[in-house]
């Protein structure tokens, strides 16, 4: 490759020298388009009438001359940027280049004759194995060895062919009589011979026993009804009885009650029937009964919907268990009669009760609830074998409807 032939120039020119210049004329290319693009822009306010002191502004048609003008320029000022640019980069990347040879340096002092020994080399790698050698002559023959062990014994061998058989040997001594032997099965039955001629009528045999009376027969009709009797005389008039202790009363109003978690008594202000010694208090819920004996209690409760609730009689404040109803289901009719024994001036009241509080409907119209006491002694109604004494009499007894 050439090199390049440069003017002689004093001061001479270093690189960095060089790259200055251009770059300052690369400025200065800058500048006078900064100037251009000026000119352009003073135009355009000329054309539009924004610079001070312009009279009358330019047609439209000049407007658009002038911006075609515009842009032909702004074009041109581009593609000069781009050069100016190729050649800024072009001058930053620009290569070293080599000077002239310098003069030729003074010979150097002359060196040992003969060099140090260098270091042993490493050994080389083993060599690859040479051809197999030819077959020796065969050595003497070696002295003979011990015995080997006696051999397992061999299988045995098949059996030899049967001799010619031998001659009959003298006849052997009679042997014992055996024993009897067992009896044959019978025989076939014959066929059945032919039938006998008939024989002569035997003698009349005796007279039998005389049969066993027969059963009654069967009754007979009725007879026809006898005329009626005359009436007979009027008995004498009995002893006056004891007077009867007895109540009833009843809620036939439809009433809606709410039951409570101790249990709410029931209301029963309709149908009222009391004896003189059986009273009820201003709420129509206690009875009170004077005179003391046994007593039949009964009582029935209709709701119009069927409850998971419970009825009982509560007597003298306390909870008369024989008269509970507690069901399981929910129902919608209650009733139990029990035989108790009161002292005097006992209180009866009959009670709903339930585990959560809610609100029952009495049936209306007819019996939604309703209390009967009756006393048993005294009276007539008690049976000899039951005690005036004793604390509960009976078992709890269920009504038949």
């Amino acid at each position: 490759m050439s090199m390049p032939t440069f003017p002689q120039i004093d001061p001479p020119l270093t690189r960095e020298g060089s790259l200055n210049e251009i770059i300052a004329s690369i400025a200065a290319e800058e500048l006078s388009l900064s100037h251009i693009l000026n000119a352009e822009g003073e135009k355009l306010q000329y054309v539009l009438g924004t610079l001070p002191g312009l009279g009358e502004a330019a047609s439209l048609t000049e407007v658009m001359q002038i911006n075609e003008s515009v842009q032909d320029t702004m074009s041109n000022i581009m593609e000069q940027q781009m050069l100016l640019s190729g050649k800024l980069s072009a001058a930053m990347t620009a290569p070293v280049l080599p000077g002239p040879a310098g003069p030729a340096g003074a010979t150097g002092a002359t060196g040992p004759a003969e060099g140090a020994a260098g270091a042993t080399g490493t050994t080389g790698p083993t060599g690859a194995d040479g051809p197999i050698g030819a077959v020796g002559a065969a050595g003497p023959t070696g002295a003979t060895g011990p015995a080997g062990a006696a051999g397992a014994a061999g299988p045995t061998g098949a059996d030899g062919a049967a001799g010619p058989t031998g001659a009959a040997g003298p006849a052997g001594a009679t042997g014992v009589t055996g024993a009897t032997g067992p009896t044959g099965a019978d025989g076939a039955v014959g066929a059945t011979g032919a039938t006998g001629p008939t024989g002569a009528d035997g003698a009349a045999g005796l007279a039998g026993i005389a049969g066993a009376a027969g059963a009654a027969g069967p009754t007979g009709a009725t007879g026809l009804t006898g005329p009626t009797g005359a009436t007979g005389l009027t008995g004498p008039t009995g002893a006056t009885g004891p007077a009867l202790s007895s109540a009833f009363a009843a809620n036939t109003q439809g009433s809606s009650v709410l039951v409570a978690l101790g249990g709410t008594p029931i209301a029963l202000p309709n149908a009222q029937l009391l004896s003189p010694d059986i009273t009820v208090n201003a709420g129509n819920t206690v009875f009170t009964v004077a005179a003391p004996g046994t007593y039949q209690i009964s009582y029935h409760v209709n709701t119009t919907a069927a409850l998971l609730m419970g009825t009982r009689l509560v007597i003298n404040g306390t909870n008369s268990v024989p008269s509970t109803i507690n069901p399981a289901l929910s129902v919608s009719n209650f009733e139990n009669q029990i035989k108790v024994t009161l002292p005097a001036n006992s209180t009866v009241s009959l009670q709903l009760f339930t585990s959560i509080v809610g609100t029952a409907v009495l049936v209306s119209g007819g019996a939604g609830a309703s209390l009967t006491i009756v006393r048993l002694d005294g009276t007539g109604l008690l049976s000899g074998s039951q005690s005036a004494g004793s604390e509960h009499d009976s078992e709890l007894e269920i009504e038949d409807e």
